[in-house]
């Protein structure tokens, strides 16, 4: 059965989801809970009611083996967009919650803005924005726990800002060591730049590795 969560702070094993991955129910959107849940292998997906998930199979990138097509490339080396760390972290949750093209809405509500800026400002999550003349042309944002980094969502404004913004993003966890660059769940376009799925249990494991290493995002 689904778990039930109260103010106590815990949460119970990952592995006892349901078969669509759904771990508990209840609980708060604090940032000690928040990041309890990302070392625990588990995520806040809906806020009426507050649901966490343990998805199996995995979406991940191996930070080694990106795939970067001719146009993304030529992007990358034109340098058609000027690319920044942490500057503009509340504007890119926002844009990935906004409408788009074959979207009408988001998972992404309003608390989800608030406890995230929250994590933002004490250090745990992070975004990588794309400016073009001088306007935010894409972006994508996630937590940061030892040597996971949790990538939540992303968004652009301009043809292929989010693309550039995921490539540096994933440069910068491999200069700085991190292990585990997790993407939730495989959607087409994460699959086009080379995510892939691996069992929970393999995530797991890979989890607790890296949750403990002593590597920093800045």
């Amino acid at each position: 059965m689904v778990a039930l969560l109260t103010n106590q702070l815990r949460f119970p094993d990952p592995r006892l989801a349901d078969e669509e991955g759904l771990v508990a129910v209840g609980g708060d959107l604090s940032t000690p809970r928040l990041l309890l849940a990302y070392r625990s292998g588990i995520f806040p997906w809906s806020v009426n009611p507050l649901t966490w998930w343990s998805p199996d199979p995995r979406g991940v990138f191996e930070l080694e083996q990106l795939h970067i097509s001719r146009s993304l490339d030529r992007a990358l080396r034109q340098s058609r967009f000027e690319v920044t760390h942490d500057k503009a972290f509340r504007e890119v949750m926002k844009g990935c919650a906004a409408p788009a093209a074959g979207r009408r809405s988001t998972w992404i509500s309003p608390e989800f803005i608030e406890a995230y800026t929250e994590l933002h400002a004490r250090g745990h999550a992070h975004s990588v924005e794309c400016w073009q003349e001088g306007k935010l042309a894409g972006g994508i944002y996630g937590l940061a726990v030892g040597g996971l980094f949790a990538g939540e969502s992303m968004f652009y404004r301009v043809s292929n800002a989010s693309k550039v913004a995921l490539v540096h993003l994933a440069r910068h966890l491999r200069e700085r060591r991190f292990t585990l660059f997790d993407v939730q769940m495989v959607t087409p376009l994460t699959k086009q730049l080379g995510a892939l799925e691996i069992s929970r249990g393999d995530y797991l494991d890979r989890l607790s590795r890296a949750v403990v290493a002593q590597v920093t995002f800045a």
